[in-house]
């Protein structure tokens, strides 16, 4: 059994080399926002979820995104909507979020 119910990994991965990556979308932003948002809801704790940030997903063209797991989900976000949406639908009542899933 998994530590946690849902682990989320935003990737705030920053490129030097100036190609596309996800926190030129502001994903460090929505880090941010995403785990604040879950402690207030008290939902981010031991045996519940957790929000991390992570390195480089690898799918920089499509970012920003970010993954959930034990469900293997990846969505692609813009906004703190979109991120509202899925701690709503996903996280909390087990409902994948169709239009924002890559």
């Amino acid at each position: 059994m998994s530590y946690y119910t849902k682990h989320v990994f935003i990737c705030t991965h920053q490129r030097e080399d100036g190609k596309e990556c996800c926190n030129d979308k502001k994903s460090s932003e929505i880090f941010d926002y995403a785990k604040k948002k879950c402690i207030s809801m008290k939902i981010q704790r031991k045996g519940g979820m957790r929000v991390n940030k992570a390195g480089c997903l690898d799918r920089c063209t499509e970012g920003p995104v970010l993954v959930i797991y034990p469900d293997n989900i990846w969505y692609k976000y813009e906004t703190k909507d979109d991120i509202d949406e899925i701690i709503t639908s996903h996280i909390v009542n087990d409902k994948i979020v169709q239009r924002l899933k890559i």
